[in-house]
C-alpha cells in the first residue's frame, strides 16, 4: 500500500500574543483537508502533535479538545515525545493508513509557549532531560554547547563554522512569509551576540515561539499529481542522558533511524535534495548532516561554511530552506509536522522563492530532547 501526503497548511511562527490554540488548529487542519480537495467527513482519525500543554496550559487531553474544537468526533489521539513530538504523530497517523485501520486521517502539530513566563517554559522544556541533568542544572543550551565542544575537539570544528549555519537558515527564512526571524545575519553579528552556553551565543540558539502546522495523510489521493509519497516513516531512541553514551560527537538515534528510513525507501542519502534538519542549535543541524549520511563525520560544518547546503550557493543539497527551527521557529510540537508541509511544497514545485530546482526526494529530521528521539520521514514527487 502506498501512504501520501494529500494537503498541507501551517500558521506563521513567532510570538502570536493575539491567537488562541483552537484559533491556529482550525486556520491549519481547515486549510490542510481543503488542500487535500477533501471534505471534514473524509477525516477518520485526528492525532496531536504536543508537548507543552499539559505543563504550561494545564490540558492534557488534546485529542478529545481539539477533535470537538474542529467538529470531528473522530477517534483523536494526542502523541507526545518532547520536540520530536509532530513527527511522531506524523508516524502514528502514516502507520494508522499502513495498517489499514483509516484511510484518511490528519496530523496537528501546535504549540503556544509565549503566553508563559521564561522560566516556566525553560522548566517545562527540560522535562525532555534526564533527572540528573536537571538536578545538575544542565539545560539544553549547556547540553549542546557540551556536544558543540566534543565535535570542536575532535573535528577541527570553529565558532565562524557554527555561526554559518545561523546565517544560512536566516537566509531562508526571509524568503518565507511564515517565517518568524526574517533578517539576515552575518557570522560577525552570530559571534558578537550575548554568549548562553560556551561555545554557543543567542544567535545559534533557536527561540521560544508559538504556531500550528497540519498534514492529510492517505492512501487514496483525490487529487494524485498533487499528492506527494511518504516512501519512509522511521523512528529510533537513545538513552535521555547524554553521560550514558559511548560517542557525544553523534546523535546515535538520528544515525539509526536514517539507516531504517534509506532501506524502506529503497535509496541512499546522495539521493535527497532537500532537507529539513532539527536545529534547535547550530551545532544540532551539523551533527544531523553527518549522522543522516549527507556527509563524512566531521565534513559538515566546512560544507554548511562554503555554502553547499545554502539555496543561492553552488549546493550540494539544499537543508533547512524553510528557515529551519532557527531561522522559522520552532514552537515545540508544531516543528515535525512543519517539516513535512515544507519538503511537500518543495516536492510540488510550489515553494516560491525558497524553490530548489528539481527536487525529487526529500527527507525530514524531528529530534526530542539532546537526541534521545530521532524522527525521519522521506518522500518523493512522481513529478520528473
Amino acid at each position: 500500500m502506498n501512504v501520501y501526503i494529500a494537503g498541507v497548511a501551517t500558521t506563521p511562527f513567532g510570538e502570536l500574543w493575539d491567537v488562541s490554540p483552537r484559533s491556529l488548529a482550525n486556520d491549519v487542519v481547515n486549510r490542510a483537508i481543503r488542500d487535500a480537495g477533501i471534505e471534514k467527513n473524509n477525516i477518520e482519525a485526528l492525532f496531536v502533535g504536543n508537548m507543552l500543554s499539559g505543563m504550561l496550559g494545564r490540558q492534557e487531553h488534546l485529542g478529545a479538545f481539539f477533535s470537538d474544537s474542529l467538529g470531528m468526533h473522530v477517534p483523536a489521539f494526542k502523541v507526545e515525545g518532547a520536540c520530536a513530538s509532530g513527527g511522531l504523530a506524523a508516524h502514528m497517523a502514516i502507520l494508522s493508513v499502513l495498517s489499514g485501520q483509516y484511510t484518511t486521517v490528519c496530523v496537528l502539530g501546535v504549540e503556544k509557549m509565549t503566553d508563559h513566563k521564561p522560566e516556566d517554559v525553560s522548566a517545562a522544556l527540560a522535562g525532555a532531560g534526564s533527572d540528573e541533568e536537571r538536578m545538575s542544572g544542565a539545560t539544553f543550551p549547556a547540553l549542546y554547547a557540551l556536544l558543540a565542544r566534543v565535535h570542536m575537539h575532535r573535528f577541527g570544528t570553529t565558532q565562524e563554522q557554527l555561526a554559518s549555519v545561523a546565517v544560512k537558515n536566516h537566509f531562508h527564512a526571509s524568503m518565507n512569509p511564515n517565517a518568524q526571524f526574517k533578517n539576515l545575519l552575518t557570522v560577525e553579528k552570530v559571534l558578537q551576540s550575548s554568549m548562553v552556553a560556551d561555545p554557543l551565543h543567542l544567535l545559534d540558539c533557536s527561540p521560544i515561539s508559538d504556531g500550528a502546522s497540519a498534514v492529510i495523510i492517505t492512501s487514496k489521493p483525490s487529487h494524485p499529481i498533487h499528492a506527494i509519497q511518504v516512501l519512509a516513516s522511521s523512528v529510533a531512541t537513545d538513552t535521555l542522558d547524554i553521560a550514558r553514551r559511548s560517542s557525544l560527537d553523534e546523535l546515535r538515534a538520528t544515525r539509526i533511524a536514517a539507516k531504517k528510513a534509506y532501506t524502506q525507501a529503497g535509496i541512499l542519502p546522495k539521493d535527497i535534495q532537500v532537507l529539513e534538519v532539527h536545529d534547535c542549535f547550530t551545532i544540532a543541524e551539523i551533527l544531523a548532516m553527518e549522522d543522516l549520511g549527507i556527509y563524512e563525520k566531521g565534513k559538515a560544518a566546512k560544507a554548511i561554511e562554503e555554502g553547499k547546503t545554502r539555496l543561492d550557493g553552488d549546493f550540494d543539497r539544499v537543508v533547512n530552506s524553510s528557515g529551519g527551527l532557527k531561522g522559522c521557529g520552532h514552537p515545540v510540537g508544531a516543528t515535525g509536522v512543519k517539516q513535512l508541509v515544507e519538503i511537500v511544497e518543495q516536492l510540488r514545485r510550489s515553494a516560491g522563492k525558497r524553490q530548489v530546482p528539481n527536487a525529487r526526494y526529500g527527507l525530514t529530521h524531528n529530534v526530542g530532547g539532546s537526541g534521545a528521539t530521532a524522527v525521519v520521514h522521506i518522500l518523493c514527487t512522481n513529478r520528473q
